[in-house]
């Protein structure tokens, strides 16, 4: 393998590594804001918390419907 090689795989595994590590942090991201809009509905709708994540987005309509 010559130098040229050399760099050239190196280069493609440090792009790699940073598309890796922008997946981790993306990932990270949602994680919290979905962790964060689910305490806000818990604080809104406390009633929610009883219905059951099955039944949850069915009952979410309902109250979304009836103030419309």
């Amino acid at each position: 393998m010559t130098s040229e090689e050399k760099k050239l795989l190196q280069a493609k595994h440090r792009l790699e590594e940073a598309q890796a590590r922008d997946r981790v942090k993306e990932r990270k991201a949602r994680t919290r804001r979905l962790i964060q809009e689910g305490a806000v509905l818990e604080k809104v709708l406390p009633e929610a918390q009883t219905v059951g994540l099955e039944n949850l987005e069915e009952y979410l309509r309902q109250k979304l419907a009836a103030h419309d």
